[in-house]
């Protein structure tokens, strides 16, 4: 308790609620993935909706050490959600090979998805980053990968909803 009010995050939580709510599994084949650099939407979908099982992104952000005074939108769970939506108006071969995806394609997935087509733009431009980081870790490029981090950072955070 002490620690949570000098906003020094409750880790011991924070692991007990992953323990509770994250196939062990599931995430060791996320993680190999993301090592290889074969990270597909169907994979960012899959771990956003685990992330979500464990509650409300400003509770997981409370229990991160340094990350408890920091605010989120108001709207961070709500932007999951569209993000979701945007995925899910996907069919599996979008989700799994996203650089297929051209003007109409994206109109139809923010027909569906009930967003504007920047929406759809801005997921899959900040999803592309993601994985060139990605790759970049998988190369050892540290230096390249901080750069990165920063573009990503100066353009309004990172995946939209995390």
């Amino acid at each position: 308790l002490a620690s949570r009010i000098l906003g020094m995050g409750d880790v011991v939580s924070l692991v007990e609620k992953a323990q509770e709510n994250i196939d062990q599994k599931e995430a060791e084949r996320m993680a190999e993935k993301m090592r290889k650099a074969e990270f597909d939407l169907e994979d960012f979908l899959a771990q956003m909706q685990q992330v979500k099982k464990m509650g409300s992104m400003q509770s997981i952000m409370g229990m991160i050490p340094g990350m408890s005074g920091m605010q989120l939108p108001d709207n961070a769970d709500q932007q999951m959600k569209r993000t979701e939506a945007i995925i899910h108006s996907m069919t599996k071969h979008e989700r799994q090979k996203p650089q297929i995806l051209n003007g109409s394609r994206r109109q139809r997935i923010a027909n569906g998805a009930g967003v504007k087509i920047v929406e759809v733009n801005q997921l899959l431009k900040q999803f592309q980053q993601m994985q060139k980081m990605m790759k970049m870790m998988k190369g050892g490029g540290s230096k390249k990968m901080m750069r990165q981090l920063e573009a990503m950072r100066s353009q309004g955070g990172g995946l939209p909803g995390m």
